[in-house]
Parts: C-alpha cells; structure tokens; sequence
C-alpha cells in the first residue's frame, strides 16, 4: 500500500510517535506494555493523527541497539492491533527484517531513518512490497552519530540533498519505484543545531529533489537549546524534552506553510490545533491579484 504524497484536509498529515522502547529520549518506556502502546496509538488518531509511527528501537545519540528478535517482539502485535482497528501504521525501523514482519502486519509505511543504509535488504522488502517508505538522511547509528567526523558538512544543505539524492537513485536501483519515496532531511541526525536550523530555513531547496518531504523536529534538542534558561549556577540549562511541545508545535505551522507532506511529532494535539489555526486563517485571506488584473488596472 502507497500512502497518497497529497497531503489531507489542505495540511500536511501527521505522523505520531508511539515509541515502544525502554530508552528513547523523550518517553522511553511509558509505552512498552502493548496494551498501553495500543491505547496511546488510538489517542493520538483521536487527537489528529492521520499515521501512527511505531518504533521498537531509539535512535537517540548515544543508543543501543536491541536485537531483531526484541524489536519484532515490541512492534508487531502493536501494528497488528492498530491497523485491526483501522489505523494506518507506519514502522520506524532500520531491518529488512521488522520491516517485512511490519508490513505483513499491515503497515503501510517503512520509516527508515537511515534510509536504507543500515540494511541494504530493506529496499528489497520496500519494492517487493510496494510500501511507502521514508528516507531520512542519515550518516551513522546513534551510538556515533554525533562524532566529529559526522558533523562534517561543506554546506549542509547541499550535502543533505546531494547525499538524498544519491540515495534516491540507489533505491531506484534495486526496485523501488520513485512513487513509493518520501525524503526526509534527518533534523538532529548527525547535525548540530546551526545545522538544523540551516536547513529548516532553506526547505524549498529540499523541495527541489522532486519527492513529498517528512520532517521530524519534535521535542529535539536543538528546541531545548534555544528555550535554555538559567540554572542555579547561573548557566544555561535545556529545556527538558516533554516541555518543548509549544515550540514543535510552531516548527509545525512554518513547515506547513512551506508545503511539507508530513511532520511526525509527539504531541499530535498541539501540532494539530496550529495547523486549524493556519487553515482558518489563511482560507479567508484575500487572494492575491492575478498579473493581468494588476496590468489592466493600472
């Protein structure tokens, strides 16, 4: 199943994370029981979420990954209980593996965030299956991610869109149709926050790799670095992750109004009520005067 690239309702869909591990940076471990993870599933569609995301490994810096068995054993029945409910479930996974078992499962979406990298199997399960996968630019696992090395960019935008579209004709190359991609540009993946912010001020340039665009910015540390506040030895402390939803939120609107196809975010409520806002706003804004008004008045 190919997930439409037309965004629903004049806005871009959005993607909530239902995170199924011990240890991912913002609520690792709230939702390990399946039961849990299922209902939470089914509360972030009740609070707008048109896909539900479930991961069974964080790739947070610094991370550890589980074995296949462990992931298979978070996500699956999690997928299986949602889409039995007719959710549409992507999985957040980086093996061909979890990612075959996922779909079999029902899921519609592959989210790979190191884009087919990790696992050169996944494009094989990608095209044989036909499901939309996301491609995230991506350069190492968690655990070195952040190294010196990985940081290293000439001009980061130019390097995230030559490095995607290398990807792109890779993945072209062993089957997947071009119709089943969507780009993401790794917000926080091996990039500090100049990085990030660099990129999010020039997305039509990641528009022009001609595929609908994912961004991920949520609860991300480069939020918590701009909302820092003193601490009690007067330096600057980040805010913590569960306290950055009002800015994700805003990172939302201004990426919706940059035509972004998805945004994937923890907090679906928030997301969801600045892009009503945006919507209402801007459906009753005067239209701008065609060239040939503006000339025959004149």
């Amino acid at each position: 199943m190919t997930v439409p690239t037309t965004p629903p309702r004049g806005r871009p869909h959005l993607m909530g994370v239902l995170n199924v591990t011990p240890d991912s940076f913002s609520d690792g471990g709230r939702w390990l029981d399946t039961r849990a993870a299922v209902e939470h599933g089914l509360a972030l569609v009740r609070d707008g979420a048109d896909l539900v995301d479930v991961g069974g490994e964080s790739t947070r810096p610094g991370a550890t990954r589980p074995s296949a068995e462990e992931e298979l054993d978070r996500v699956v029945p999690v997928i299986r209980a949602l889409v039995a409910q007719g959710v549409t479930v992507s999985v957040d996974t980086m093996r061909a593996q979890v990612a075959a078992a996922a779909v079999e499962a029902g899921a519609a979406i592959v989210n790979d965030v190191s884009g087919g990298l990790a696992d050169p199997r996944l494009a094989e399960v990608v095209a044989g299956t036909g499901a939309t996968m996301v491609v995230q630019h991506w350069r190492a696992h968690g655990a070195t991610m952040q190294s010196r090395d990985h940081l290293d960019y000439d001009d980061v935008v130019t390097d995230v869109v030559r490095e995607l579209r290398q990807r792109v004709r890779e993945l072209q190359a062993a089957g997947v149709r071009e119709e089943q991609l969507v780009l993401d540009p790794g917000i926080g993946f091996s990039k500090h926050a100049e990085h990030n912010w660099t990129l999010l001020g020039r997305l039509p340039e990641l528009h022009a790799l001609g595929r609908p665009l994912l961004l991920g910015t949520s609860r991300k540390a480069f939020l918590g670095s701009l909302l820092a506040a003193p601490g009690a030895d007067g330096s600057l402390v980040p805010r913590p992750p569960a306290e950055r939803d009002t800015a994700t939120a805003a990172t939302s609107l201004l990426a919706a109004q940059a035509g972004v196809w998805g945004l994937r975010v923890h907090d679906v409520r928030a997301s969801a009520d600045a892009l009503a806002v945006l919507h209402a706003w801007t459906a009753r804004m005067p239209s701008a005067p065609s060239p040939e008004a503006t000339e025959a008045s004149a």
